[in-house]
């Protein structure tokens, strides 16, 4: 790897242009690139929402005639296959750019090193692993369901000063800031979905969308593991599942009398009449639900609680990413305590950073793949 001074600089940007459209590109991963000449930008793009057209060409059309010559920084690898559009690296050959840094080498077999081969037969200069592990982290949801099909699981945890992450019988209560709840509602813009338990749904009646001003349109797709279909018709899930859509995880349908049959039958066909999607046949098990995401094509998961859930996840081996709100305040009596906390980590994940909102921390931990 031939670094040059600027190539980490040019390449953070490339990253941090990238997470601009996290969420909005399935089943494309969101790839930034910028095309630099000279020492400035004269092109810049990131994976158009819906996944197409790929960063690659919107930079280069930015940059025109201008880009013979130049060094195209670019998130992840080319792409070489002739799919929907063009590969993208016969469009930096065809543009005239005299070298190509990479972040990350692309694990699809359709492009895996195709694309830098393609480069360099023709000429221009490939260096790659530029800022690799920032890169990887950009592209986490994408890279996991390459390689293990399945989405990148983040579990997110809101946890009172005395380790609990609510308190029975209380419904949803209020352990950070809003600061540290904004950040919350960010991470949910940037997910392809967002799942919690049922009872987290009924007790709490949350929304789970994204509520920051300009960030509506980009709430996630909601799931809720409901095996015996109890979600609320008349909860907030259910009330807005036509405009924002929602998955209830229902278990194997039960088979212990008419009566039983009969009433999960009626609460199925009332969710599907209010336009609530349910899916069986085991997919309540989390690795087994995992699997039917990653076949639509869903790349990253945020996994919001509750306790029963979350356990659930990390008893499977599930969770790639753990994200710990600390709230300054004590829930005392009756609280529910956090499944995990900073003393418990499992020993897979690395402390990552630890990040202050207002009167609130947060410490990500983090394993590889």
């Amino acid at each position: 790897m031939a670094t040059r001074p600027d190539d980490e600089r040019f390449m953070a940007a490339a990253i941090r242009l990238s997470r601009r459209h996290l969420g909005l590109t399935s089943t494309n991963p969101s790839v930034g690139c910028l095309v630099v000449k000279d020492g400035a930008v004269i092109g810049s793009a990131v994976t158009a929402v819906g996944g197409r057209p790929h960063a690659e060409p919107q930079a280069l059309a930015e940059a025109g005639e201008a880009a013979r010559g130049a060094t195209a920084y670019v998130t992840l690898e080319p792409c070489s296959h002739y799919g929907k559009t063009p590969p993208c690296a016969e469009a930096l050959i065809a543009y005239g750019v005299a070298r190509v840094v990479i972040s990350v080498t692309d694990p699809d077999q359709r492009v895996s090193g195709r694309g830098i081969a393609l480069l360099r037969d023709a000429g221009i200069e490939v260096d790659t692993g530029i800022l690799e592990e920032e890169g990887r982290r950009s592209l986490a949801g994408y890279l996991m369901r390459q390689t293990r099909n399945r989405p990148y699981v983040t579990l997110k945890l809101a946890v009172s000063a005395d380790g609990m992450i609510g308190k029975t019988g209380a419904g949803q209560v209020r352990i950070t800031g809003d600061i540290a709840r904004a950040q919350v509602q960010v991470l949910r813009a940037e997910s392809d979905a967002i799942l919690v338990g049922i009872g987290t749904a009924i007790a709490d009646d949350p929304e789970l969308t994204c509520r920051l001003p300009g960030l509506e349109e980009r709430s996630p797709l909601r799931i809720v593991i409901d095996d015996d279909l109890q979600l609320p018709l008349d909860g907030k899930l259910v009330r807005t599942a036509r405009q924002y859509p929602v998955i209830a995880v229902a278990g194997h349908p039960p088979s212990f009398d008419e009566n039983t049959d009969k009433a999960f039958l009626s609460r199925r066909a009332a969710l599907d009449a209010a336009g609530v999607e349910v899916l069986q046949s085991g997919t309540s098990q989390p690795g087994e639900l995992l699997e039917a995401l990653g076949t639509r094509g869903i790349s990253s998961l945020l996994v919001e609680g509750g306790a029963r859930t979350a356990q659930r996840f990390l008893e499977a081996d599930l969770v790639d990413r753990i994200l710990l709100f600390q709230g300054p305040d004590a829930i005392g009596e009756g609280g529910i305590e956090s499944p995990v906390t900073k003393t418990n980590i499992p020993a897979s994940f690395r402390h990552i950073r630890a990040s202050q909102f207002g009167n609130d921390r947060c410490d990500e931990f983090e394993r590889g793949f």
